[in-house]
């Protein structure tokens, strides 16, 4: 890892079972609009784990999120801490951070709220343009001001916030910091969708994504030539004169066999997920950010392993910039 000069997803319950069986503290009754979000139901799952279930306007349905609470936290806490939002990939869910890494044992998270959203197997961090009429889903929208406003007013998140994420959610995190530039102290992408734009391949592979899934990929933002206006309102890259303020951290393998894969597995998104975050730490570098950190690390395919790893070598980058010692 280098600092560089170059630019370079468990069962609903009824939120009065949840209280009752788990010793959570009832909501407290509340006005709500009809367009007003709202926690229906929380559920500690594990140590320092709850989940809650929100209904959200912008989603026109349910979601889940997942906190990895702090030190002396409970819920309707008076106190705040500073707040790690962790985007999933495509394909995952809210789950897969405390499934399928260390992250519930990392002594330096004692000190700050997690946060863990489901944002969609596709969603791609965005409200859905939908051939121009907008609607649902809206997950940009659920997440940084639904989700946000909750989780401030009785969930015990501060101010002081930084966001990172694997794939579609390293995506997510560097266009979340860069289209609200003064909400995230730092950013983080691991094996990131860090140019969707990218020449060699970008928009073919999102579309291909999100086709892959069942959805409509011309509903996400349109055609990348003939709306290319609202691809360019999302790409980190077209964005990064906006990131530049900010601490980045971005990491990717060249998507060969490393250290922890099999001898002889490739990794196709991996190689192009390098070539994108290569050009997006070229472009800051080219606007004069010297605060870029890269670990683009050789050998390395799509996978958590490595992603857990960079979790670990990014900290110090996320929770600094917040004031928190990793």
């Amino acid at each position: 890892m280098r600092r560089t000069r170059r630019m370079l997803p468990l069962v609903l319950l009824p939120l009065a079972g949840v209280v009752a069986v788990l010793g959570l503290a009832a909501a407290p009754a509340q006005a709500h609009g009809g367009d007003t979000a709202r926690v229906v139901a929380e559920q500690r799952v594990a140590a320092r784990q709850v989940d809650l279930t929100i209904s959200s306007p912008a989603l026109g349905t349910t979601a889940k999120v997942r906190l990895l609470t702090p030190d002396g936290w409970a819920p309707r806490t008076r106190r705040s801490w500073p707040t790690l939002w962790l985007l999933h990939g495509c394909c995952d869910d809210y789950t897969g951070w405390t499934a399928k890494t260390d992250l519930a044992r990392i002594p330096a998270l004692r000190n700050v709220l997690v946060v863990m959203p489901e944002a969609g197997r596709t969603g791609f961090y965005s409200d859905w343009w939908n051939y121009g009429t907008g609607g649902s889903p809206r997950w940009e929208t659920f997440h940084l001001t639904e989700l946000r406003n909750l989780l401030e007013r009785s969930y015990g998140a501060g101010s002081d916030r930084a966001v990172a994420g694997l794939s579609m959610g390293g995506f997510g995190a560097l266009s979340y910091a860069a289209r609200h530039p003064d909400m995230f102290r730092a950013t983080a992408s691991y094996s990131g969708v860090a140019d969707p734009l990218y020449q060699r391949g970008g928009p073919d592979n999102v579309l291909a994504i999100v086709r892959g899934q069942g959805a409509d990929p011309d509903a996400l933002w349109g055609d990348p030539v003939a709306d290319r206006t609202v691809w360019a309102e999302h790409d980190p890259y077209v964005l990064a004169g906006s990131l530049r303020r900010l601490p980045v951290f971005l990491s990717c393998g060249d998507g060969t066999a490393g250290p922890f894969d099999p001898p002889g597995v490739t990794s196709p998104y991996e190689t192009l997920f390098l070539a994108e975050s290569r050009h997006v730490a070229d472009r800051l570098h080219t606007l004069g950010d010297h605060r870029v950190v890269t670990d683009f690390y050789g050998h390395g395919t799509h996978s958590w392993p490595y992603w857990q790893r960079e979790l670990h070598r990014s900290l110090p980058l996320l929770l600094g910039a917040m004031g928190v010692r990793a």
